[in-house]
């Protein structure tokens, strides 16, 4: 799987809810039960984790690496809680995150399975929308999950519900506010890992009836 994780650093986040947000992915990398889902296919996960708030604000915190091992995990956790947010008081241009997300998706290392996992505590609200994205850019066979983090603005879970999330398996987990993502995360990666054991057992199911 080549898995793109995407965190939102909008103006509706805080500098304490950034804190939290880096760091609680950071921690859920190093979780044993997430250790578990990534080494539990012999075919490695390809990772890539970006920060994304306006347009043509997207910033790399770490560039796509192969993870074998529960070494690489640390490495990237450790580069998550060294990592400073670039961007402050900007709009949510969730579009084009969306856009980006899938132009590093055409450079990822070759994987069976393409999966975007972009969290956020509101809709889109710069730029172009969802629905031109995935109209534009080429998204066949991507699979889009959300996680929404819960502040009291309940029109972001009915935005990544019916405008964000894409592909047949795709989810959204829910966050009850800034405190609670390291936990949705570690439930979400959790989520998405196991789909590529259960989605590569199906291919080779089809592949062993031809």
């Amino acid at each position: 799987m080549a898995l793109v994780l995407a965190l939102d650093v909008s103006s509706s986040v805080g500098e304490a809810e950034d804190r939290l947000q880096r760091d609680g992915l950071a921690r859920a990398l190093l979780s044993p039960d997430v250790q578990d889902a990534f080494f539990a296919s012999s075919d490695p996960v390809a990772l890539q984790i970006f920060e994304w708030s306006g347009r043509g604000h997207q910033t790399n915190l770490r560039d796509w690496m192969i993870v074998q091992n529960a070494t690489d995990l640390q490495t990237v956790a450790a580069a998550l809680t060294a990592s400073r947010r670039t961007a402050r008081g900007l709009p949510t241009a969730m579009g084009h995150a969306l856009a980006y997300a899938s132009l590093m998706l055409q450079r990822a290392p070759v994987c069976a399975f393409q999966t975007i996992d972009i969290a956020g505590d509101g809709a889109n609200n710069a730029g172009f929308g969802s629905e031109i994205v995935y109209t534009a850019f080429p998204f066949e066979g991507v699979t889009v999950n959300g996680l929404v983090v819960q502040t009291g603005n309940d029109a972001a879970l009915e935005y990544y519900e019916n405008s964000v999330i894409r592909g047949p398996l795709a989810f959204v987990e829910v966050a009850d506010g800034f405190a609670d993502f390291e936990a949705t995360m570690r439930r979400k990666l959790i989520r998405e890992l196991s789909s590529q054991i259960i989605g590569r057992g199906a291919k080779i199911s089809i592949e062993g009836q031809g």
